[in-house]
């Protein structure tokens, strides 16, 4: 079966290959993850339906909160554009996070972008992340577009102004832009990143349940879309573990990619810098205390868009200590996003082990390669057999 060629209007899914298909993998992790599963609410409805979904079945209640993210601009001189659109905070009946469902701006293939905005939804557009942050603390996204930058208008002295097609703008008293409110556009509404709580026990189960609820409202994979696993970080933080990863990651990288059937229409993928393993390999790198370790990879302009995000951990990205692989694929079931948690919970358990594990070239995928990973992890023989026979598929594929 080949893969399936998909063009920007259609909402045909690629072909993706489920590790479960190929034999019975036990899975155990014995790590803190944080799963974010990236979905497509059917037309009419919205991730607010499945905020609603999770929150019924945990006797739960809703929190609306400003989302931020970016993308690029086509206006002259801004080359990028920063949002705050709202997202849906699920918590259970002692107010514990159980999920969040946001928007994702990488999701657009699937989507009508003539539709007309639906009414309750807008989103706010500044050039400066900075005016967003304090937006963020001062706007109530409890209000609606004709209320919500009221506020705003105050704190700089100022009047919101009224504009076409619903639009709010905010200036400041010299007639400096600070930010617009404007209906959100397109179909909007229907991306829906579900992002888990962090789980310590039960990994499958937590997930199972919240995978099952958008299974029943028909929530199905975009065309763009991706599965990103969060790491706890707090034991990597060494320069040894640190160094074996990236060592690790940039060894094996490719195959890992081709194991989990990596999404060829994702978004926001990509290698490591050079700079990063020559950082690494430095001599007397593995002397560094973990402050001298973050100062170093810093200079070495990091980006979350990879692979491998290593920002949240070098940066300390307040409440987000993690390490972030980001190449699966939608599953719309918990289990082999669990298998794989479970192989990269071993990748990194490699890592800290007192082994030195040097920088070498990036390996080609094959069923060699392969093996020679699998012989390196923590794995069941049942696991690494399963592994195998999946790299094996992923070979006969691409030869057909």
């Amino acid at each position: 079966m080949n893969p399936i060629s998909v063009s920007e209007s259609t909402t045909v899914r690629p072909f993706f290959r489920h590790p479960s298909d190929l034999g019975k993998i036990v899975t155990a992790i014995n790590w803190k993850i944080g799963i974010e599963v990236e979905l497509l609410a059917p037309p009419r409805t919205s991730r607010l339906d499945l905020a609603q979904a999770i929150s019924n079945h945990y006797q739960g209640s809703i929190r609306p909160f400003f989302h931020p993210q970016s993308e690029p601009s086509k206006v002259p001189g801004t080359p990028i554009f920063h949002n705050l659109t709202i997202g849906y905070e699920v918590l259970d009946a002692h107010q514990n996070l159980i999920a969040k469902c946001v928007d994702d701006l990488t999701l657009q293939a699937d989507l009508n972008r003539h539709a007309s905005p639906q009414p309750g939804w807008y989103r706010i557009v500044s050039d400066d992340e900075r005016l967003l942050r304090l937006i963020k603390q001062q706007a109530d996204p409890k209000l609606p577009l004709a209320a919500v930058m009221q506020p705003i208008g105050r704190l700089f002295g100022t009047v919101p102004e009224s504009g076409l097609g619903g639009m709010i703008r905010v200036n400041d008293e010299v007639g400096a832009s600070i930010a617009i409110a404007a209906p959100l556009p397109g179909e909007r509404e229907r991306p829906c990143e579900l992002i888990t709580a962090p789980l310590a026990t039960r990994h499958a189960e937590q997930l199972e349940d919240l995978l099952s609820l958008a299974r029943s409202l028909k929530f199905t994979a975009p065309v763009e879309g991706a599965t990103h696993i969060h790491f706890d970080a707090t034991a990597l933080q060494s320069a040894h573990a640190i160094a074996n990863l990236i060592n690790l990651l940039w060894i094996y990288g490719d195959i890992l990619k081709q194991l989990m059937s990596t999404n060829p229409h994702c978004r926001r993928l990509g290698q490591w810098s050079p700079s990063l393993l020559e950082t690494v390999s430095a001599p007397g790198f593995r002397n560094l205390d973990w402050p001298e370790v973050q100062a170093k990879l810093q200079q070495v302009n990091l980006t979350k868009y990879c692979d491998f995000n290593l920002v949240n951990c070098i940066y300390n990205i307040a409440d987000k200590n993690t390490i972030e692989v980001r190449i699966l694929p939608v599953y719309l079931e918990s289990k082999p996003i669990i298998d794989a948690a479970s192989l990269f919970t071993s990748i990194l358990e490699c890592a800290l082990e007192s082994k030195l594990i040097k920088a070498r070239s990036a390996k080609i995928f094959s069923i060699e390669n392969t093996r020679s990973l699998l012989e390196m992890l923590s794995l069941s023989k049942q696991q690494k057999t399963d592994w195998l026979n999946l790299a094996k598929a992923s070979l006969k594929h691409k030869s057909h």
